[in-house]
Order: structure tokens, then sequence, then C-alpha cells
């Protein structure tokens, strides 16, 4: 699971429904991205990275990582 994935979305307000449309895949396949149960390859980890305007790192850290810093940028 990607708690920081999760995280941003919900404080992005984007649904995973919208934040699929956008990547052009099935809200099934994002689901399971942001869940852990799929790995999503590197070309789609950026594209996510992008759209949320997050550092990819942090978003698909598995132990949702606490470094504030790195999520805000600063």
């Amino acid at each position: 699971m990607y708690p920081n994935l999760k995280l941003e979305l919900w404080k992005s307000g984007i649904r995973q429904n919208r934040l699929a449309q956008m990547l052009g895949i099935d809200e099934t396949m994002l689901s399971r991205i942001v869940n852990g149960f799929r790995e999503p390859t590197p070309q789609m980890r950026a594209k996510i990275a992008q759209l949320l305007d997050r550092e990819e790192h942090w978003l698909f850290d598995p132990a949702g990582s606490d470094n504030k810093s790195v999520a805000t940028g600063l």
C-alpha cells in the first residue's frame, strides 16, 4: 500500500476515478496500485507524480514516510 499516495489523493480532492481517467487507465487498475496490489510501471509512477505535483519517491514510499519537507517541496 502507498499511504502517501492515498493521502495526496485525499488532500488534492481528486477522486480515484478522475485520476484514472487522466491517466488513461481503468479505475480498478488504479485502485490496485493505490492499495499495493499492483506495482506501477516507472512511467506510470512518473505520470501520477506529475499529475499530483508531488515527488515520485515520496508518493510511492510503501512505509508512508512522515517527511513533510519532501511532501511539500520545502
